[in-house]
C-alpha cells in the first residue's frame, strides 16, 4: 500500500484500529431529511466525537466550515430517490478529480447485490476503484439493500461484503445483524456498521454498536441514530466511548445520561 493510500486510511481510521464515521448524506435521496434540514448547524456541536463526515459534495461546500471540520469521506454516487421505483438504479455522480479538489480522505458508494441493477452497482464500484487507486483515495464500498430490510441477514450480508472487497473496496459499509462474525471474518478488508433505521432507544443503539465491534467490525458509520436522538451530542460521546474506550453499553449509557442531566 502506498504512502497516500496508507496516510488517508490513517485520517479515518484511529491508531487504535477503529473509527466512528457521522453519516449525514441521506439528503441525496430522502431530500431534507428530520433533523438533517440544516446540516452545518445539526454537525457542529457533533465534531468533536466522530472521527470522520461522510457527506455529499453539494453538502460539503455549502453548509460545512472547511475552517472546522472532520476529515471527509465524500459519497460519490447517485441518481434515483425515495420517491422512485427502484433505489439501485444509481451510478457515480462525482469525479475522482472532485474529490481531490474537495481535499477527501476517502470516497463511498453504494452497491446493491441481488437488485435490478446489481452489475451497474458492482461495475461502478470496479472503475471506481481503478480510479481512485492512481490516486491514493481510498473507496468505501456500503452494500446498500434498498427497502428490503429483510435481507439485512448474516448469508446475504456476508455474499455482498465480499464481493465488495473482491471487486478492491478499501473498506466495506454493512449493517449488524446476527452472527455478525460470518461477516466479519468472511469479509479481508475492515467492515464498519451502518445504523439503517432509528433505533427506540439509545441502549438499543449501544448494544448492537459494542456487539458488532466484539464481533469483527471496526467501527460505524451512523447517522439518524445519533442525530435524531433528543441529545444527539450525548449520543455521539456515548458512542465514543463504546468505539474508542472499550466503554460497555451500560457504562456508555451513564456516559450519555452524565451529558444530559440539567
Amino acid at each position: 500500500m502506498d504512502w497516500g493510500m496508507q496516510n488517508r486510511l490513517a485520517q479515518v481510521i484511529k491508531s487504535d484500529g477503529h473509527c466512528f464515521f457521522l453519516a449525514i448524506d441521506h439528503g441525496y435521496f430522502l431530500g431534507p431529511t428530520h433533523k438533517l434540514e440544516k446540516p452545518g448547524t445539526m454537525v457542529a456541536p457533533l465534531l468533536p466525537y466522530v472521527d470522520a463526515l461522510f457527506v455529499t459534495r453539494g453538502v460539503l461546500r455549502a453548509a460545512i466550515d472547511p475552517g472546522n471540520t472532520r476529515p471527509i469521506i465524500l459519497r460519490v454516487s447517485g441518481g434515483t430517490s425515495i420517491l422512485g421505483d427502484d433505489l439501485s438504479n444509481e451510478g457515480v455522480t462525482t469525479s475522482v478529480d472532485e474529490a481531490i479538489r474537495l481535499n477527501a480522505s476517502a470516497v463511498g458508494l453504494s452497491i446493491f447485490v441481488g437488485a435490478k441493477y446489481e452489475r451497474q452497482t458492482l461495475m461502478g464500484l470496479a472503475e471506481l476503484v481503478n480510479q481512485c487507486e492512481a490516486h491514493g483515495m481510498p473507496v468505501m464500498a456500503v452494500t446498500a439493500v434498498g427497502k428490503e430490510l429483510e435481507r439485512r441477514d448474516a448469508r446475504f450480508l456476508s455474499l455482498a461484503c465480499r464481493i465488495a472487497a473482491e471487486l478492491g473496496a478499501r473498506v466495506v459499509k454493512t449493517y449488524w445483524c446476527e452472527d455478525f462474525e460470518k461477516v466479519a471474518e468472511s469479509c479481508p478488508v475492515p467492515v464498519v456498521m451502518a445504523g439503517g433505521p432509528k433505533c427506540e432507544t439509545q441502549l438499543e443503539v449501544l448494544e448492537f454498536v459494542y456487539d458488532g465491534m466484539q464481533r469483527g467490525a471496526i467501527g460505524v458509520n451512523l447517522g439518524r441514530n445519533v442525530w435524531q436522538d433528543e441529545h444527539p451530542a450525548a449520543m455521539a460521546r456515548a458512542l465514543q466511548a463504546v468505539i474508542h474506550e472499550k466503554a460497555t453499553p451500560k457504562q456508555a449509557f451513564e456516559v450519555f445520561k452524565s451529558m444530559t442531566k440539567s
